[in-house]
């Protein structure tokens, strides 16, 4: 672990649905590299030709950190995060960091560097947007199974709980991305 006191990591975590992918790609948008938990897998799967469905993504997602370690996917993100500051960028954001085991390994290996931003909605609101997504949605009765999943398997909980700030977001994609800036002053992340 090699401390960079240039760099900055902003790592967005919530359930599904709160629109932590909506506020990382808001940032990406202006030119930041992004590293997902959600490509990796969805890579992965794409690889070993199963098909792109809610329910293989969430019984291939357990598979991954069951058959290959709980953090399989950590791993490889890091490595991502590596080559992005060996390659000269500074400021890098994670999309979608699940578990607590996750949580930790990051915080271990960018320590110093780690900022962890929950974005959280209610859950209707969350549940709404899922049935509404354009890929893999979900019914009513697969968002609560998810919301389950997400919680009592992969221990998203925790990352969520024990976060740097906090993104309520039960209004429209404006409000979001104003309290993404105010959270980008704050930890001054752009220069």
């Amino acid at each position: 672990m090699i401390h960079n006191h240039n760099v900055k990591i902003l790592a967005f975590v919530g359930l599904a649905g709160s629109g932590k992918t909506t506020a990382a790609e808001y940032i990406t948008n202006k030119g930041y590299p992004k590293v997902s938990f959600d490509n990796v897998v969805l890579e992965t799967m794409k690889n070993r030709g199963i098909e792109d469905t809610a329910e293989n993504e969430k019984l291939f997602r357990e598979e991954l950190r069951t058959i290959n370690s709980d953090d399989f996917v950590v791993n490889i993100i890091s490595s991502q995060i590596h080559s992005l500051i060996n390659a000269g960028q500074h400021r890098i954001i994670v999309d979608g960091l699940y578990s607590w085991t996750e949580y930790k390994a990051l915080k271990h290996e960018f320590s110093g560097e780690l900022t962890v931003v929950a974005v959280v909605a209610p859950k209707k609101i969350r549940h709404r947007r899922l049935t509404a997504r354009p890929t893999r949605p979900l019914s009513q009765y697969e968002a609560d199974q998810r919301d389950w999943s997400d919680i009592g398997d992969l221990e998203k909980g925790g990352p969520i709980a024990i976060a740097d700030h906090f993104i309520v977001n039960d209004n429209n994609t404006e409000k979001l991305h104003d309290q993404v800036e105010k959270v980008l002053e704050e930890i001054e992340f752009i220069s």
